[in-house]
């Protein structure tokens, strides 16, 4: 390799396609630092779609993601929620950080309006962050919230089953989650950059910016929406 190519090839705007991205003002931090070290520019990929996968809700799926909205909150636009499964828990939610002011809920009766609720919301420029529970996922419907949510400049989250690992997305970031002692064991599925071997195991109550009590309250309420 010649020295003026090698030397274009150092430029920390330059990513190569083995290697993890770099640092990025894009980025949010995810508050747990073993989860920070393996994702590309330290943290959740602003401007994106993130997918946790999950065989059954409430394995901890949402306190991964509290001390990012929480920071979100009261730093930076709305909060929407679309399609929760269950009733958001306002003193849970509120015992995290989150500003409860921030916080949209929508409920839409049919599919499709779900999926245009979240497609909406990420492409608004007002919403800094989705999380969206959304039924008949498909490539295309998928793709069309990966451009909103980099026409909004947005981090959008959609949460759905583990099968759904073994098809193709095109979301920036696809994690698989798994409940482990204490907390759970993240599996890096896709990111930009070079693969995980290894899964990455995270304490729920031991976040940079909060810290979780070993016993609180579910984020979602067992009463069903």
């Amino acid at each position: 390799m010649s020295p003026s190519l090698e030397s274009i090839l150092q430029h920390p705007s330059i990513w190569r396609g083995n290697q993890p991205a770099q640092a990025s003002e894009a980025a949010l931090p995810t508050g747990f630092a073993a989860l920070d070290a393996v994702l590309p520019g330290g943290g959740w990929p602003r401007g994106a779609l993130t997918e946790l996968l999950i065989a059954r809700h409430g394995i901890g799926e949402l306190q991964l993601l509290m001390p990012a909205l929480a920071r979100l909150s009261i730093t930076d636009g709305w909060l929407a929620w679309v399609a929760p499964p269950y009733v958001p828990y306002a003193p849970a939610l509120a015992a995290a950080g989150v500003d409860l002011k921030r916080l949209l809920i929508a409920k839409p009766t049919r599919p499709d309006d779900a999926w245009w609720a979240a497609e909406q919301a990420l492409r608004s420029g007002s919403c800094s962050a989705l999380l969206a529970w959304l039924r008949g996922a498909d490539e295309r419907r998928m793709r069309r919230l990966q451009l909103a949510a980099e026409t909004g400049c947005a981090w959008g989250v959609l949460l759905r089953h583990a099968r759904a690992a073994e098809t193709r997305s095109p979301a920036a970031l696809r994690l698989l989650l798994e409940p482990a002692h204490e907390g759970l064991a993240v599996h890096v599925l896709k990111r930009r950059g070079g693969p995980v071997s290894q899964p990455v195991i995270v304490a729920l109550w031991q976040a940079d910016e909060i810290r979780w009590p070993k016993r609180q309250a579910s984020v979602l309420s067992m009463a069903q929406s």
